[in-house]
């Protein structure tokens, strides 16, 4: 595997966790720089390039030679060290490129509406996010087979004392206040759901420049109570941030899948073929066990 042509994100992974101010000015240049230099990682030789303006199915790639994925920058999907690249979701979309003898384009997106947009328009063919099944996202994508299993869970501070009423000990101390969240996160339906079942009304704020990992920085640093995000996420950056708390869940641990667009049936058997195939495989094991816990 050849290394990425461009790398801009070297400082991320250690600026947030020294000082979240820092952080948000480092995930402002970057998305800055994802729109205006439209900057992507991409892996084996060059190809081509193929004008986008519809999505494609698996003929259209094979045809091309390269797969153009998207997928959340943070600790456990697709992070860089230094020169190398790692994450849960980078090592299985290489894995099905090299098995399918295609090259693969990866850009990060910090918003999930953004990674929509681009599948919608066909600068992406794959969104290789963990990616909760709702009914609403069954309506509009499709889904892959399962490719890991994980939950949500509410980030706060730990208690500063006995006394402290922000820190919530149960789900029903979230009637009334707000939890904040990626924008069009699949979480949103399942904190909607827990305000039905607990009978009072839960806030949510949806936050559209920010990723799981900063939203928890923001929570451990006080400029925002709570957020919900991932539970493998959480437990990546927990140890570098003593002051929070990931042990309330908000929901129970479900399936997580890729999606493609509704216009690649193709390209959704070809990824649930290989999927099934690949999870029976001690190398998927061994990526597994590197990012989940």
């Amino acid at each position: 595997m050849s290394h990425p042509k461009q790398i801009c994100y070297h400082l991320m992974q250690r600026q947030y966790l020294k000082e979240h101010k820092a952080w948000i000015y480092v995930g402002a240049t970057i998305a800055a720089l994802l729109v205006l230099l439209s900057v992507t990682f991409t892996c084996g030789p060059s190809r081509e390039e193929v004008p986008v303006s519809t999505p494609r199915d698996y003929d259209g790639i094979v045809r091309e030679g390269v797969l153009r994925a998207t997928t959340e920058y943070n600790s456990v999907s697709f992070y860089v060290d230094g020169d190398t690249i790692s994450g849960f979701n980078y090592e299985l979309v290489e894995a099905f490129a090299r098995d399918h003898s295609l090259d693969v384009s990866i850009t990060p997106e910090m918003a999930f509406d953004k990674c929509l947009e681009g599948l919608s328009s066909g600068s992406y063919d794959l969104i290789a996010n963990g990616i909760l099944a709702t009914s609403e996202l069954k309506d509009s994508l499709l889904l892959t087979t399962p490719i890991a299993l994980s939950r949500q869970v509410l980030v706060q501070r730990k208690p500063a004392s006995d006394e402290d009423t922000l820190y919530i000990k149960s789900l029903l101390g979230l009637a009334g206040k707000t939890v904040h969240m990626v924008k069009d996160s699949p979480y949103a339906l399942r904190i909607r759901n827990l305000g039905d079942e607990i009978g009072d009304t839960i806030y949510i704020e949806e936050v559209e420049r920010y990723g799981s990992e900063q939203l928890i920085s923001l929570v451990a640093h006080g400029d925002i109570d709570y957020a919900v995000c991932e539970e493998s996420i959480a437990m990546a950056v927990a140890d570098s941030m003593p002051q929070i708390d990931i042990s309330t869940a908000v929901g129970f641990t479900q399936f997580y899948s890729w999606a493609v667009s509704k216009q690649s049936p193709v390209l959704l058997d070809t990824l649930n073929a290989w999927i099934e195939d690949f999870k029976k495989g001690a190398e998927y094991k061994r990526i597994y066990r590197k990012y989940y816990r």
